[in-house]
């Protein structure tokens, strides 16, 4: 059930979503209410990372089937882990929302482990525990150290929670700011409403949650062959399947085909390595589009590629074009899905010590 500790200031935290409209729960009809109503019920609060994707109702489906079946729904892998898992890959991409907001979790399942996930250099949470371990193989095997993948039955959660992260991390540094809490809030303040923070989701990620319980909210599709390293876990496979046709069927709507193929040809290159300061490579690929596609294609990379770098005179011209609401939400979650899925590609292969990390910058 919500928290009532939480469930208020969740509320109200979707006055920090921006470049899209806003849906309340008292405006949410039809698909959004009834994903509004799972994922407060489930998670324990309106996710602010989920609500955004209001305006384009099944692809908040698809984002909330692949974050309950994967990081919320009870399986082989504990929570903790896998809230070590969504930490070190939202630090890997840059993403402090993510870090403060799952980290947090962490240390309320078990006291102690956030604070090593808490700043952008930290290393991995609980350092002594398995959760290191999975954090560790999560980045890619940080600073050239080996990491050992999961067992077997419990590869498909954890890499469904990384490739989950992997897709929310680029939306959330799209559509939301770097902090949960507002700005306003003083230093002391801020210490205190964090512990509650960590109190409440602790409780809340506690809970045993029944699997499979979001794949009614969008029809069967079959497994994507790219996602087949969740085949043998079936709920996890459902909802990136059903997951993978929606956002397929938004981005062919939505993404012009001339983007659409210059994001794969860009992905299918990438190791997982950050891809540098400056941006000569954006420009340079921009180039193959035609003029009227590259706005679009710009903020499609860098969702992409380096979605900490979008600002608004990134959204603008996108804007400026006609896209609505709806559009500027298939087009991000399109390229953000699609580059997570690369992702997954590339953790879903033996470790390699010498590999870059997927999603970290050349200095870590």
């Amino acid at each position: 059930m919500p928290n009532p500790l939480v469930r208020p200031a969740a509320r109200r935290s979707l006055s920090h979503v921006r470049y899209v409209r806003r849906v309340p729960p008292a405006a949410a009809s039809g698909l959004v209410a009834a994903v509004y109503e799972e994922v407060e019920r489930d998670f324990g609060m309106l996710a602010p990372p989920v609500a955004l994707h209001a305006p384009a109702p099944p692809l908040l489906a698809a984002a909330w089937t692949v974050l309950r079946e994967t990081l919320v729904a009870t399986g082989e892998l504990e929570r903790a882990h896998k809230e070590a898992v969504a930490t070190a890959v939202s630090q890997a991409n840059s993403c402090p929302y993510c870090v403060h907001v799952h980290g947090t979790t962490l240390s309320g399942l078990v006291p102690g482990a956030g604070a090593a996930t808490s700043g952008q250099d930290a290393g991995p949470a609980n350092p002594e525990g398995e959760s290191r371990g999975l954090a560790l193989w999560a980045q890619g095997g940080r600073g050239g150290r080996p990491a050992r993948p999961p067992a077997p039955r419990e590869l498909p959660e954890a890499l469904g929670v990384a490739v989950t992260f992997h897709y929310l991390n680029r939306v959330v540094n799209v559509f939301l700011g770097p902090e949960p809490l507002p700005a306003r809030i003083p230093s002391p303040a801020r210490r205190t409403a964090s512990r509650l923070l960590a109190r409440a989701l602790g409780e809340s990620a506690r809970a045993h949650r029944e699997p499979g319980r979001s794949l009614d909210l969008l029809p069967a599709a079959p497994l994507p062959g790219d996602l087949e390293w969740a085949r043998d876990t079936p709920t996890v496979a459902g909802a990136f399947a059903r997951a993978a046709a929606a956002v397929s069927a938004a981005g062919e709507r939505v993404v012009p085909s001339s983007v659409r193929a210059l994001v794969d040809a860009e992905l299918a290159d990438w190791d997982g390595g950050h891809r540098g300061l400056g941006l000569g490579w954006l420009d340079t690929a921009l180039a193959a589009l035609p003029p009227g596609d590259r706005a679009v294609g710009r903020l499609a990379l860098l969702t992409a590629c380096a979605s900490y770098r979008v600002d608004e005179s990134v959204v603008a011209p996108v804007r400026s074009s006609g896209a609505g609401d709806g559009d500027l939400v298939a087009l991000v979650a399109w390229s953000a899905f699609t580059a997570a899925r690369r992702a997954g590609t590339l953790l879903a292969r033996p470790p390699q010590p010498t590999e870059a990390v997927p999603g970290t910058h050349a200095h870590e």
